[in-house]
Formats: C-alpha cells, sequence, structure tokens
C-alpha cells in the first residue's frame, strides 16, 4: 500500500499507535487544532526546528526509511544539547509524495519515535500533507533549561581553551561508503560499520548539553552540524575572538581516516569542513579547566582540546610541517544551503 490509498486521519492513527501515554502537563495533545501544554517553574524555554528534504540531506537509495525519521529528530536534539536543554516536545510535519510506501511511512515514524522515547520526548502534534515533489521532514522541538543556564555561542573570550566532544569525520566517511556501495561502477561493499552508523543515527549529545549547562564550566557551546571550520568561525564571530586551532590534535575518527588515507584524501581537511558529526564544540576558561573535567562521566563521549580563543581575530590552523609549525587560514567551509 501507498499513503495516498488512506486518509490523513487513517495515517494520523498509525502515528498515534506508535506514540506513548501523553505526560500530565500535556493539557491537549494531538487531535486537535493544536497542542496545550503546561509551562514548567522556573525555567526558560528553548526551541529550534530543523527541516530534512529529500535529495538535499538524505538519499532513499540508501538511507532506510528509519534512520531518515531518526535523523529528523536528531539534528533538532542536537541544537538542544548546544544550549543545554533538555527535550520536552516536538511537532512533526511531513510532506509526503503520494505513491510513499505505507511500510516505509510506519518505519519512519518508529525511527522517529524510538529517538523520542530515549530523550523522554513526547509528540505533541504536526502535520501531513501530499506533494509531488520529495519527502520533506519539518520538526520543531521545544526544551526547557534552568533561568539564566542556557549556553550560547556568544560568550567566548581570549584565552578561552576550544574543546570538540568525541570524534570527528566519521559521518563524512560513512556517507561517502554508503555512496561507494549504492554505485553499481564500483566494488565497493561497505554496508555497515561504525561510520556508516554514525551518518544514518547520529546521537545528539544531549546529555553532555545538559551536564555542561548545570556546571557552569564553559563560556559558549555550539554544535557541529556543518564542520569543525564553520563551527569555530561562527563561535569566534558571535563572541568577538579569534582562534587558533591545531590539526595535530583533532580527534579524527580511526576508521574515517584510513577510509579517506586509503582514497588520497585529506583526512584532517575533511575533518574541518564534513558535516554531520552532531558533536559539541565549546569554549573554557583555563581556570574553569579542572571543573569542566569533572563535569564528564566516563561513559560519556570525552572532549578533546583543539585550539584557543585569541584577541587578534585572526582564525588559523596550525599544522607541523617537518618539525616547525605553520599557520594558514582558517578554511571558512562546511556545508551550506545558499553562498
Amino acid at each position: 500500500m501507498i499513503v495516498s490509498e488512506l486518509t490523513e486521519r487513517e495515517l494520523i492513527a498509525r502515528i498515534r499507535r506508535q506514540l506513548p501515554t501523553a505526560p500530565d502537563w500535556m493539557l491537549v495533545g494531538i487531535g486537535d487544532d493544536a497542542a496545550v501544554v503546561a509551562p514548567e517553574r522556573n525555567r526558560d524555554e528553548v526551541l529550534t526546528v530543523d527541516a530534512l528534504v529529500e535529495g538535499i540531506h538524505f538519499d532513499r537509495a540508501f538511507v532506510p526509511p528509519d534512520a531518515i525519521g531518526h535523523r529528523a529528530l536528531a539534528v533538532n536534539l542536537s541544537d538542544l544539547a548546544a544550549m543545554g536543554a533538555t527535550p520536552r516536545l516536538a511537532l512533526l510535519s511531513m510532506v509526503l509524495p503520494a505513491a510513499f510506501q505505507l511500510d516505509d511511512f510506519d518505519r519512519l515514524v518508529s525511527g522517529f519515535v524510538s529517538l523520542a522515547a530515549r530523550h523522554r520526548l513526547h509528540v505533541a502534534g504536526g502535520n501531513l500533507t501530499r506533494s509531488p515533489g520529495p519527502l520533506v521532514l519539518d520538526v520543531t522541538v521545544l526544551g526547557s533549561v534552568k533561568r539564566r543556564q542556557a549556553l550560547t555561542r556568544s560568550g567566548a573570550s581570549p584565552g578561552d581553551e576550544l574543546y570538540v566532544s568525541g570524534t570527528l569525520g566519521a559521518a563524512a566517511a560513512g556517507l561517502e561508503m554508503l555512496r561507494a556501495a549504492a554505485d553499481p561502477t564500483t566494488d565497493a561493499a561497505a554496508t555497515n560499520g561504525a561510520s556508516i552508523d554514525r551518518y544514518l543515527r547520529p546521537e545528539p549529545r544531549v546529555r553532555l548539553g545538559v551536564l555542561l549547562s548545570k556546571n557552569r564550566a564553559v563560556t559558549a557551546c555550539m554544535d557541529l552540524s556543518d564542520g569543525l571550520a564553520e563551527g569555530v568561525h561562527q563561535m569566534a564571530g558571535a563572541s568577538g575572538v579569534g582562534a587558533v586551532v591545531n590539526a595535530d590534535a583533532l580527534p579524527i575518527s580511526a576508521e574515517a581516516r584510513r577510509w579517506f588515507d586509503g582514497r588520497g584524501i585529506d583526512a584532517v581537511a575533511e575533518a574541518l569542513t564534513a558535516g554531520d558529526d552532531y558533536e559539541l564544540l565549546v569554549a573554557v576558561h583555563p581556570r574553569a579547566a579542572r571543573r569542566f573535567s569533572r563535569t564528564i562521566p566516563h561513559n560519556e563521549a570525552q572532549f578533546t582540546r583543539v585550539g584557543t580563543c585569541t584577541a587578534d581575530g585572526n582564525i588559523v590552523i596550525r599544522r607541523a610541517n617537518e618539525g616547525a609549525d605553520t599557520e594558514a587560514g582558517l578554511p571558512h567551509a562546511g556545508y551550506r544551503h545558499f553562498r
């Protein structure tokens, strides 16, 4: 069956069957013209919205429906993580091609709902509409953070140290692996692995963000959806500082490095400019370094120091070259929808 064989009401019913019971604070949920929720005391609300468009953000030739649903929510949760916010509710809007398979619809919803359940996030409503064009998912997420504890990208100062969570480059390598496996002109057979999973099902660093918000050890924070280089430029611009990034310190995924090295591709350049990592970039004052390190439990993604904020306004990358360090402008590059 395809989605156009069912009514909008029937499709919504299929979504509702996968959702848990609404919490008491959701006064009016799915089924009315709009949702009504009770505010949380002494907390600020944090809202974010993001859209995933077939052909731009994913390719259904090698991205399964459950991964599309997972990614649609993960990119929004990553924004909440960067603000130190705890997820609360989501609105899911889907623009569906008429011939979209009903089984794929159910799997897409399952991927979305499964990730929502892991973060105790509730779907409060949304919209379904038919389209002659590509599949589009538009998601709005609401979270909350304790008053005056929201993290922003604008608080870094000269002398602050820059740290990145987890590893870089794995999602970019995973995407290239999937493209190669789907290309009939190549003999690539990679259809699973850590890098591929990092691309298909990114893990937003929500718990890390909440811990950093409570600890108040970082001066600035943002997520890396469009690459580390773009993230450093944006944080430095918002904070009015320069930055030096140490190329040799970048925590590049071992599997990604092997993939890029084996194809003669500069792994450092890929780690700097490739998107979809959804790690956190943070600035930490040196006096808060010990408190910052104590914030991170051993079972969470660890942070790596990758650079320093400077007062001169220049944003550069430093690389070791035959025993001597060289500096060059950090490329203002990353994924962009518009020039």
